[in-house]
């Protein structure tokens, strides 16, 4: 087969939730066991770190890996879901998994996947699992995928698991309160492992509680422990620079941070307690590894769209947040952004609640409504519709590269212009890859 044959058969086993939604999910850990099984259990060849959250776990899982990277360690990183390319998901000191590998891969257990029949994730969390082990990396750092307890990479036993943010997403798979959804993060909590929480959230602070006790498991709340202070604020340059305090005294004075969303101060605390933890463990990590991987992320593992500049004249900024949380971060920081006008591109997917993030948006905005190019993307006509419902009002453009044309067609220098509502939506973005932002 060829690489594009060979996701095709991979897309095709089940639909994949990411471009389906609900109907390509399948819980449960037994497709993904027989798999390893069959493979040799390739999940118990090399050391990990396990990282769960609604929000920030992507984020988190790049800085960790940066961090790994920046002091000596062969270090493989899998996130979920891919922007561009399926490759995207698995790397190995920051380069992608080759095609050539993956028609091999596929190629050599395509008998055992018409035995098992399994799903989309199942198969990539495999194939992640029997390519470090392979590979013989020194750590990798896993992200789940959807929700941790049923989740098909919660068959490793990590080093140590950081739960990131808990809110509302996936209410429909996960459960309609935050500790329903938390105590599926929490399931990735093992036995004599210890587990820090980024975030200490009143609503769900009993949850982690219990389930570490029952674990015998420690539990480290990051944010007690480690906080960033933001030094200048400037929300549209290339990188943040920050205070970072460990208890009551000065860890770094400045420390450059190569993320510049608000929410990254907030994970950024996650990270430390993490790296914190490994060094516990025997893992040589200095001061000046974090400051590297800190500063150095984006060229060390590749990470895109976490509010990301990718135009200078006027400003334009991108941003996967998605959900209620992940939006009330971005139009936070928006705010803060000196402007004539702001100009926002915005698709949105169909299978989600839109109510509560269409309130948090902006009414003096003009909107570019678009939708992604994949089954779960609503209707540019729809969103513009339910929109308008908000308040929110602007031209129906059709698709993402249409309707961002249009805002810099519109857009003053002075003006800014955003493009979000869906990680479907910054994966369209042309110059998203760019290695200098456009528009200059």
């Amino acid at each position: 087969m060829t690489y594009r044959e060979t996701l095709d058969f991979l897309y095709g086993q089940l639909p994949m939730f990411q471009r389906v939604g609900a109907a390509g999910f399948k819980d449960g850990l037994v497709g993904v066991q027989k798999l390893a099984a069959a493979m040799g259990n390739p999940e118990h060849k090399f050391r990990s770190v396990h990282v769960a959250g609604t929000n920030g776990k992507g984020s988190s899982s790049h800085l960790l890996a940066a961090i790994l990277q920046a002091a000596g360690y062969r270090t493989g990183l899998y996130t979920s879901p891919h922007l561009r390319e399926f490759t995207e998901r698995i790397r190995l000191n920051g380069q992608e998994l080759t095609p050539e590998y993956l028609v091999a891969w596929v190629a050599r257990w395509r008998g055992l996947f018409e035995e098992v029949q399994p799903s989309f994730f199942e198969m990539c969390v495999a194939l992640c699992f029997d390519y470090f082990a392979a590979e013989q990396v020194d750590i990798a750092v896993i992200e789940v995928g959807l929700g941790g307890r049923l989740d098909s990479t919660n068959i490793i036993t990590p080093l140590v698991s950081l739960i990131t943010n808990i809110s509302y997403d996936h209410q429909a798979i996960l459960g309609d309160t935050l500790p329903l959804i938390a105590a599926e993060k929490a399931g990735i909590i093992k036995p004599g492992v210890p587990v820090v929480i980024s975030q200490t959230q009143p609503e769900v602070l009993d949850v982690f509680r219990q389930t570490a006790a029952r674990q015998g498991a420690k539990l480290t709340f990051a944010d007690q422990h480690y906080q960033a202070e933001l030094l200048r604020d400037e929300p549209a340059a290339a990188s943040q620079f920050v205070r970072l305090r460990s208890e009551d005294y000065v860890w770094m004075p400045e420390v450059e941070l190569a993320l510049v969303g608000d929410y990254q101060r907030l994970n950024l605390a996650g990270v430390l307690a993490t790296i914190v933890e490994l060094r516990r463990q025997g893992f040589q990590i200095t001061d000046e590894h974090i400051r590297d991987g800190l500063r150095e992320v984006g060229r060390l593992t590749g990470l895109r769209g976490r509010w990301q500049v990718i135009g200078r004249r006027p400003p334009t900024i991108c941003d996967t947040g998605h959900n209620e949380a992940g939006i009330r971060f971005v139009v936070e920081q928006l705010a803060r952004l000196p402007r004539r006008e702001l100009r926002v591109v915005l698709g949105m997917v169909a299978d989600k609640d839109l109510g509560k993030v269409l309130a948090l948006l902006p009414r003096e905005a003009t909107y570019y409504f678009c939708a992604a190019s994949i089954p779960r993307a609503l209707p540019a006509a729809e969103l513009a519709a339910q929109a308008a419902a908000h308040g929110l009002h602007g031209p129906v453009c059709g698709s993402v590269a249409e309707a961002l044309a249009a805002a810099r067609a519109e857009a003053a220098p002075e003006d800014v212009i955003f493009v979000g509502g869906s990680t479907f939506v910054v994966a369209e973005v042309p110059d998203l890859y760019s290695a200098a932002p456009a528009a200059e």
